[in-house]
């Protein structure tokens, strides 16, 4: 009786096992068959949800006079788009929110100057669309500052909380704590500080859109950052279709050109 009793017992716990098993392959199946089939899903719609800030100046934000979402991050995927023959349905979205949003699939991609530091085991990423790195901005008549030893002992506008702040630190200057780029661009203009390290891309755009010719970038410094489109893992056909695209651009020049639109030179190799 206890044998039989016994029998009974781990015939219906491997069952069990077994069904919890199934259930969990099932699941993983699913998974895979819905990433398979997203590039199908997007196909049939004719669009492309892309997640973006539209407050990140130049690269995703609204003309003050037309309201209209724009930037570089805008008019590169929106060419992507174009290549797949997909509308883009933009999802205007705090930087905060940005992955959650992606993982939620209220989106199917990021285009928001993404970089792939500590996301490349969380999310798959497309091919490098911008390349920049931190420089360093000095009056333009200033013949003194030429490299990263001529900073030791001069005095750098930085915001306190930022990476380019612990650069500047790092040279050996002098800081003097501000705002933002606005203000460090003042006093230098001023004479107050010396010089101020900031992004690339963001120097490049204020040059080209104020006309400003009494500032100028004085040289370049640090490891060159490149950004990238976000997908979910597993996103595969999407990825290798926009990737296929962008190449495109690169190859035809049209990225190039969007590039400096933006920038007043290709920041896109």
């Amino acid at each position: 009786m206890k044998k039989a009793i016994f029998a009974a017992l781990m015939t219906l716990l491997i069952a069990v096992a077994a069904a919890c098993g199934q259930s969990g392959d099932k699941s993983e199946d699913q998974k895979t068959g819905e990433n398979q089939n997203l590039w199908s899903s997007i196909k049939d719609k004719g669009v492309l949800t892309v997640g973006t800030e539209g407050t990140y100046e130049p690269f995703t934000f609204h003309d003050k006079k037309t309201d209209k979402l724009t930037g570089y991050d805008v008019e590169v995927i929106k060419g992507v788009a174009k290549r797949l023959n997909l509308k883009v349905d933009f999802k205007e979205t705090q930087w905060d929110s940005m992955f959650a949003g992606l993982n939620s699939k209220r989106f199917d991609v990021v285009a928001n100057q993404v970089g792939k530091k500590g996301r490349e085991d969380q999310y798959d990423f497309s091919d490098s669309y911008t390349t920049s790195q931190a420089v360093v901005v000095t009056k333009a008549d200033n013949n003194e500052i030429k490299s990263e030893q001529d900073v030791k002992g001069k005095t750098a506008a930085q915001s306190l909380t930022s990476n380019y702040n612990d650069l500047a630190k790092k040279a050996g200057a002098n800081i003097e704590g501000v705002e933002g780029m606005a203000q460090s661009f003042q006093l230098i203009q001023q004479g107050r500080v010396d010089l101020t390290y900031n992004d690339k891309l963001a120097v490049l755009n204020y040059l080209k859109s104020s006309g400003n010719k009494n500032l100028k970038i004085a040289f370049e410094t640090g490891d060159p950052q490149k950004t990238y489109f976000a997908f979910r893992k597993g996103s595969g056909e999407l990825a290798e279709k926009v990737n296929s695209a962008l190449n495109d651009m690169k190859e035809d020049g049209t990225l190039g050109k969007i590039a400096k639109k933006w920038f007043g030179e290709d920041v896109s190799q």
